[in-house]
């Protein structure tokens, strides 16, 4: 979406909007640990992000891979900066492209800084002479294709002179890149509240109409501070100095006192009826403390809708944006998904059966990682021995005491609280959870917890389970599931033996949500050839995590047999109504039912015979479906 839409939208509904700008790092470490990062600001509900470009484009590949994860899997609006400092038109050409092939619809042209080490800027040959050419130059050749900021100087260009006719010729500038297409202005820091009105009057006056969006710069430290101040000359009021002046030498006093004026100076410039600014654009330094302080201090907190507008985080790019419903099963994996369903010529939109194809990629083409060296794997996951030890790690990572398991990269999701103990104990009893949500029943969509979609609505879900358990575990819970008709569920070993009880080759919603004004979404469901895909990455994953244990040790030999012996299994209680029936079959108040003996081992007599006529006949066809034949007709691939 373009950034100007969402200001409109926002200015409609009366809202102040904010945006974080970061910068790419230079190691790979660094850019790691900023994804991460970014991930967890996103939390706090900005409205887009934008990412810096480097002078001659050195960080050129750094830039273009941040968007892409931005855009592709945190899923969050971006906006590329884009320079002429040392960029022919043809790397110009490729960064454009770039980024319209990830989805990146708003672009920040701007002439750029002098090449490091000199003190005056040139053209580059072939290239752009001033940030005016820049915007004609999109339009002309991306025409719709982009939005395109342009930056505004409050206190003036570091290189315009002194003098009201400086000024003036400043803002004439501006308002060229505005007349050539320009459609919003970023401002460059600064602390002077009275400065920016008064340059905003001055805009206003030179007919320019477009939005501003002030840069603000949180005080992280006393250094940080005093550098900024000195590199891009900004005019401090004194007051600024007195109070932080004598807390100089204590950072957390300094971000404190800081806090507090910088969020005193975005009160009054969005107080200013004149001025009519509406949102802020917070320069982090790629830090968030600073940025989640300043939030908080003016008391504005991400809507739900922004955060989380479907259960799953939807991807920007092109062919993904109308994507609207995906499996369950890939909730704790969203990368891996996106890689094995990136070749579709279409996603499901609407409905799972319109446009989906049942082909995903193979492991062999996208590679699965538990992405853990050993070392790590050894400090977090320890040296399990036996079954118990496996189950244990399991359960304290359901009661948020492990922050990482080979499914998950992520610790559990807030909602889990409400079923972390029950979790916590089928693991206890050798139900090795992978992934599950509780049951929700009318939630408002703003719920903290549960709630996700546009405000207004109410969000439901199906209790869900998926687990590994073992032959002998298992004939007793399918049992005693039959028993409740009100529970569905698939079970497959690694060699692809299906189990099941349900009588439906279509899909089974497990979360949808009823907004005003649409049609219910049913974005997350429960499948069975979707379940086949994942269940190959699902138990590779465990083998991975067995191969970082050296040949033959008792850790390695462990891990190896419950994958190869194992089953997975995914259990739906279709009463939304009764969170609790889901357990119901495990029996958990009883501490010895169902435990692993150590040592010992049962026969399985043969394969699980369906109880009722035509449940052979449909497992039968799931794996037909499977191996691209239903019925001896063709299934259509989408292009495969």
């Amino acid at each position: 979406m373009k950034i100007t839409e969402k200001l409109q939208k926002a200015e409609k509904e009366g809202r102040t909007f904010w945006s974080f700008e970061f910068f790419p790092p230079r190691t790979a470490q660094g850019l790691q640990n900023l994804y991460d990062r970014i991930e967890r600001m996103r939390n706090l509900g900005p409205e887009f992000i934008d990412i810096t470009w480097g002078a001659g484009g050195k960080n050129a590949d750094l830039t273009s891979s941040l968007v892409q994860v931005c855009q592709e899997t945190i899923g969050i609006e971006t906006c590329m900066h884009l320079c002429c400092t040392e960029m022919p038109k043809e790397k110009v050409e490729w960064a454009l492209a770039q980024a319209k092939q990830h989805g990146c619809q708003n672009i920040l042209a701007l002439r750029g800084d002098p090449v490091a080490g000199t003190s005056k800027w040139e053209p580059t040959p072939g290239g752009f002479t001033n940030a005016v050419d820049l915007v004609k130059h999109i339009h002309e050749n991306y025409p719709g294709d982009f939005c395109v900021a342009v930056a505004g100087f409050p206190q003036g260009h570091p290189e315009t002179p002194e003098g009201e006719d400086a000024a003036t010729q400043e803002i004439r500038w501006l308002k060229e890149k505005v007349d050539a297409g320009a459609e919003f202005i970023f401002t460059q820091l600064f602390y002077d509240v009275n400065i920016f009105f008064n340059w905003v009057k001055r805009v206003r006056a030179a007919g320019i109409e477009v939005p501003i969006v002030p840069g603000i710069m949180p005080i992280q430290n006393w250094e940080k501070f005093e550098k900024w101040v000195a590199r891009e000359n900004i005019i401090v009021p004194q007051h600024f100095y007195d109070a932080l002046k004598p807390v100089k030498g204590d950072d957390e006093k300094v971000r404190q006192v800081g806090t507090k004026l910088v969020a005193q100076m975005c009160k009054e410039i969005l107080a200013n009826e004149e001025a009519g600014i509406k949102g802020l654009h917070i320069y982090t330094l790629n830090l968030e403390k600073g940025a989640r302080m300043l939030l908080q201090e003016l008391g504005l907190e991400g809507r739900r809708e922004q955060i989380a507008p479907l259960p799953w985080r939807p991807s920007l790019t092109p062919h993904r944006r109308a994507e609207s419903i995906r499996p369950i099963f890939w909730a704790n994996r969203v990368q891996s998904y996106l890689s094995r369903t990136d070749e579709w010529d279409e996603f499901p939109n609407g409905r799972w059966g319109d446009s989906r194809s049942p082909a995903y990629g193979d492991l062999d083409g996208y590679p699965v990682s538990i992405n853990i060296n050993a070392n790590d794997a050894y400090n977090l996951w320890g040296h399990p021995e036996t079954f118990s030890d496996i189950s244990n790690l399991f359960a304290k990572f359901c009661r948020g005491d492990l922050n990482k398991l080979p499914w998950s990269s992520q610790p559990p999701a807030s909602e889990t609280s409400v079923i972390d103990e029950q979790l916590a104990k089928m693991n206890e009893l050798g139900y090795l959870t992978i992934n599950s949500q509780p049951a929700v029943d009318g939630v408002p969509s703003d719920d903290k917890v549960h709630g996700w979609g546009p405000s207004g609505g109410y969000v439901y879900q199906k209790a869900y389970l998926e687990f590994f358990v073992s032959p002998e575990l298992l004939s007793p819970l399918i049992r005693r599931i039959e028993r409740d008709p009100r529970i569905t569920y698939y079970a497959v070993n690694k060699q692809g033996d299906l189990r099941t009880n349900t009588h439906s080759e279509g899909p089974n919603a497990v979360t949808w949500g009823v907004f005003p004004g649409k049609e219910i979404v049913q974005p997350t469901i429960v499948e069975a050839v979707s379940f086949i895909a994942w269940k190959d990455e699902a138990f590779e994953l465990g083998l991975q995590w067995a191969n970082l244990y050296p040949p033959s040790s008792p850790s390695r030999n462990l891990i190896e047999s419950t994958m190869n012996t194992s089953y997975l299994v995914n259990i739906v209680a279709n009463d939304f109504r009764d969170g609790m029936s889901i357990f119901e079959p495990f029996m958990l108040n009883q501490s010895t039912v169902g435990k692993v003996i150590e040592g010992t081992s049962q026969t399985v007599n043969g394969i699980y015979e369906v109880a009722k006529e035509g449940l052979n006949g449909l497992v039968e066809n799931v794996k037909q479906q499977i191996n691209g034949q239903s019925n001896g007709n063709a299934i259509a691939t989408n292009g495969h």
